[in-house]
C-alpha cells in the first residue's frame, strides 16, 4: 500500500512539474509567435497595398542571407527534428533570425509559409527553456516538442493538431506519449496568450454538406490518390529545385537575387499577385469554390523558386494553398462540391507532405468542423499511404512501412 501511494505522488509531482513547465513555455511562445503572426498579418497587408515593395524582394534576400552568416549551424525545420531524435544542439540564435527573416520574406513578396519558423521558433526556445532549467536528455527532447506545439498553436489557433503534429511529425510509426500532457498543456496556454495579442486563429467553415454515397465516396477516393500525386510533386519540385539552384550557383547572393528576380519576373508576366506570401486569401476563396485551374502548379513554383534560392519561411501554408486549390479544381471538373473537394485536398496534400495523418484529420476537423468526416478520413488515410516515403523534411523518419506492420527506420526522400 505504502509502494502504492508513493507511486501516485511520484505521478501526482510530475504532473504538477509539467504543468508549471509547459505553462511557461506556453505562456513565452503564445505571447512571441503569436506578435510574430500578427506581425505576418500586418506586413502582408502593407505591400498589397504598396505594390512597389515587390522591387525590393532582392535586397531583402541579400539582408537574409546576411543575416544567417551570423548562424554556423545552417539551421532549419530539420535541425529541430533532429534536435529530439538525438538531443542535437538546437541553437536559441534561430529564434530571431528565422522570425526577422520569415517576415522580410513576407514583408516584400516571397511565396512561403509561416508555420516553418514556427517549428523553429518553438523548438529553438523550448529546447533553450529545457537547457537552462538544466533538464536531462530526454526532458529537453520533450520541452523542444512542447515548443513546437506552442508555435504552431498560437499561429494556427490549432491547439489539437498542434499537439498532436509535434509528437507525430519526427518519428512516423511511432508516438511520443510522454510528451502528450506538455504539449497539451504548452498548446492550450499559447493559444490563449495568441489571443492576447491580437493574433487570428484560422478557420474556414465548409459551406455545403454533401452525403457520403457510392458515387461521392468513389470522387473522394480518386481526389485522394490525385492528392497523394500532388504531394508528391510538391515534394520533388521543391527538393529538385533547391539542389538546382545550389548546384548552378554556389555563391548564396547571387542565388537569392536570381530566384527574387524570377519571383518578381513572373508575377509581373502573370499579371497577379496570387501566390505571393501565404496565400490565405487564396484559400478562403478555394473553400468558397472559386480557383484558377493552375493556381496549384503555379503556387508550388513560386514557392520552390523562393525557398530554394535562399528566403526563409514554411511549407505547410503553401502547401494548403496547393491542396485547397486543386480540390477545388477537381470538385469544379467531377461535379462534385468544391467546397468540399477543397477542404479535402487541403488534408490530403497536407499529409502526403507531412506523413502525418493524425495530424491531418484533427487539423481538418479544428478547420472545418465534424460534418464532412467521412470525406475527411477517406482523403487522409488513402493519401498517406499512397504518398509513398516523401516528405518536406529530410531529418523526418518513417519508422513502420505503410504498407505492412513492419519496422523499416528510412528516412523520407
Amino acid at each position: 500500500m505504502k509502494e502504492y501511494a508513493m507511486k501516485c505522488l511520484g505521478r501526482i509531482y510530475i504532473l504538477a512539474r509539467w504543468l508549471l513547465l509547459a505553462g511557461v513555455c506556453g505562456v513565452a511562445l503564445g505571447l512571441v509567435a503569436g506578435l510574430f503572426g500578427r506581425s505576418i498579418t500586418e506586413v502582408t497587408a502593407f505591400r498589397q497595398s504598396h505594390g512597389w515593395m515587390l522591387y525590393l524582394l532582392p535586397v531583402a534576400g541579400l539582408v537574409i542571407v546576411a543575416l544567417y552568416r551570423l548562424d554556423p549551424y545552417k539551421s532549419d525545420t530539420n535541425r529541430v527534428l533532429e534536435g529530439i531524435q538525438s538531443g542535437t544542439y538546437v541553437p536559441l540564435r534561430m529564434s530571431p533570425l528565422i522570425i526577422i527573416s520569415t517576415v522580410l520574406t513576407h514583408a516584400f513578396g516571397g511565396s512561403a509559409g509561416r508555420e516553418g519558423a514556427a517549428l523553429q521558433l518553438g523548438g529553438s526556445l523550448g529546447g533553450t527553456i529545457g537547457k537552462w532549467l538544466k533538464l536531462d536528455e530526454y526532458d529537453q527532447k520533450v520541452m523542444i516538442m512542447c515548443g513546437m506545439s506552442a508555435a504552431f498553436s498560437a499561429l494556427f489557433g490549432t491547439p489539437l493538431t498542434a499537439t498532436i503534429f509535434a509528437m507525430e511529425v519526427v518519428s512516423i510509426g511511432i508516438m511520443e506519449y510522454a510528451a502528450l500532457v506538455p504539449c497539451a498543456i504548452a498548446s492550450l496556454i499559447a493559444r490563449e496568450m495568441a489571443d492576447l495579442v491580437g493574433a487570428r486563429a484560422e478557420q474556414f467553415p465548409v459551406p455545403a454538406s454533401v452525403a457520403l454515397d457510392i458515387k461521392s465516396g468513389a470522387l473522394i477516393v480518386l481526389l485522394a490518390l490525385l492528392c497523394a500525386a500532388v504531394s508528391i510533386l510538391f515534394c520533388e519540385v521543391l527538393h529538385r529545385t533547391e539542389r538546382l539552384f545550389k548546384s548552378r550557383m554556389k555563391n548564396p547572393w547571387i542565388r537569392v537575387v536570381v530566384g527574387a528576380l524570377l519571383v518578381i519576373v513572373l508575377a509581373k508576366v502573370l499579371g497577379t499577385t496570387d501566390y505571393l506570401g501565404a496565400g490565405m486569401n487564396i484559400v478562403e476563396r478555394a473553400i468558397h469554390g472559386e480557383t484558377e485551374p493552375a493556381a496549384f502548379l503555379l503556387k508550388i513554383i513560386f514557392t520552390a523558386i523562393t525557398l530554394s534560392c535562399g528566403f526563409k519561411g514554411g511549407e505547410i501554408v503553401p502547401t494548403l494553398f496547393v491542396g485547397a486549390t486543386f480540390g477545388c479544381l477537381f470538385g469544379q471538373v467531377t461535379g462534385l462540391s468544391p467546397s468540399l473537394t477543397a477542404a479535402c485536398g487541403m488534408a490530403a496534400v497536407f499529409c502526403g507532405v507531412t506523413n502525418s495523418p493524425i495530424s491531418s484529420l484533427l487539423l481538418s476537423f479544428e478547420l472545418f468542423g465534424f460534418d464532412c468526416m467521412p470525406f475527411f478520413l477517406i482523403a487522409v488515410s488513402i493519401s498517406y499511404l499512397e504518398s509513398g516515403y516523401f516528405g518536406l523534411y529530410h531529418s523526418q523518419k518513417i519508422m513502420y512501412s505503410k504498407t505492412k506492420l513492419q519496422f523499416i527506420n528510412e528516412k523520407t526522400k
